[in-house]
């Protein structure tokens, strides 16, 4: 059983996440964490909070003894530079259009919009990067991996070209939006800093690729042991996430079923195999062996310079949004947090299909399923 929490707010003294249910064994660094934390800082399009206040880094507080987890629950702590408690503000009253202030002042019976946008804050995903990396870690002792790359910003698709993870991981990391296409990423760059010079957003698609993945994560037995539906509700959790698509995904309803479902292969030394993806590495709620494929929609930020019309929750009188410090295109970062939630995921059907306490007991139950795949 693979689970976490995360707690924290935007401008609090810390965020804090605590994972269970990592196997005894793995050897884990604060230096293993901290590459992915980098990561989700990094890249054009982002606000002055990630380029100039927020360095982070992770504490590991429980779980790990001489570099090795335990099998008990792993603590991490990440500090806020831009934590100013002797600060008193006065409160925010115009909600934003597209954010989460008026539902949650709503909810919670709150009169300052802080107490909602310091929780609902896309910043408590730095949390959720830092324990996916340790999932990452685990899922790196059975060959798996996890990589994404931007598709698309504010229109401007990246061509699609057949290459292998290490290319893609390449490709992405060496570009300052996380794309695999050079002419694609000219263009992109030049619409952020459009919709930069006019006080605006942009949002796109996200591309999340999980490779190596053996055959028989998830179940068809109940509704929601489906990987499928996990990993899209995964996903979805991510802030400003509007929609998620599976391989061909919605272009699927175009085609006669003859065009779309993947043929069936085998051979002695790959056993059972596709020759196309279509099916995105699914079928029936479970993993069929080939890679699993997902795209996420990724909205414009909500929080413009140049602020949309909105109410006065204290007046009720027409006002324009509060102006808050934001970024003006997220795409290429919820890429490196789309890993993160998809590494939860399939560390969690990793840890249900194999069990075992420790890391070796897990890794006999996964070499024996991998020979009889070969049967």
């Amino acid at each position: 059983m693979l689970r976490y929490y995360t707690a924290g707010e935007s401008h609090g003294k810390e965020l804090t996440a605590i994972l269970e249910g990592i196997p005894a064994g793995l050897r884990l660094s604060e230096e293993d964490i901290n590459k992915e934390l980098i990561r989700r800082q990094g890249y054009f399009g982002r606000g002055e909070r990630m380029r100039n206040i927020e360095k982070d880094r992770v504490i590991i507080t429980a779980g790990v003894r001489h570099g090795e987890t335990i099998g008990s629950p792993i603590c991490l702590v990440i500090e806020n530079k831009d934590w100013h408690p002797e600060l008193s503000e006065p409160p925010l009253t115009r909600p934003r259009p597209g954010h989460a202030d008026l539902a949650g002042i709503i909810k919670y019976q709150r009169k300052d919009i802080r107490d909602i946008l310091e929780r609902a804050s896309a910043r408590e995903t730095a949390g959720r990067v830092a324990i996916g990396a340790v999932c990452k870690k685990m899922l790196s002792e059975f060959n798996i991996k996890i990589v994404s790359y931007t598709s698309e910003i504010g229109g401007i698709k990246a061509e699609w070209r057949n290459m292998n993870v290490e290319k893609i991981f390449l490709l992405a990391e060496t570009s300052p939006v996380r794309t695999i296409d050079r002419e694609a990423e000219k263009l992109m760059l030049k619409k952020i800093k459009e919709a930069e010079k006019k006080g605006d957003t942009l949002g796109g698609i996200f591309t999340v690729i999980a490779h190596n993945l053996p055959v028989g994560l998830g179940s068809y037995a109940q509704w929601d042991l489906r990987l499928d539906g996990q990993l899209a509700q995964a996903l979805m959790s991510i802030p400003g996430v509007k929609g998620v698509e599976i391989g061909a995904g919605f272009s699927l309803s175009k085609k006669f079923g003859s065009q779309v479902h993947d043929e069936i292969f085998y051979s002695a030394d790959r056993g059972f195999y596709r020759k196309t993806n279509n099916a995105g590495g699914l079928e029936g709620g479970v993993s069929n062996g080939e890679d699993i494929v997902l795209n996420a929609v990724m909205k414009p930020v909500s929080s413009l310079k140049r602020p949309l019309r909105s109410v006065d929750i204290k007046t009720k009188k027409a006002v324009l949004a509060e102006v808050v410090r934001a970024d003006i295109c997220v795409v290429p970062v919820a890429g490196v947090i789309g890993e993160a939630m998809v590494a939860l995921e399939i560390g969690k059907a990793v840890r249900e299909k194999f069990g075992g306490d420790s890391l070796e007991e897990m890794r006999k139950n996964f070499l024996e399923f991998r020979q009889f795949l070969l049967r």
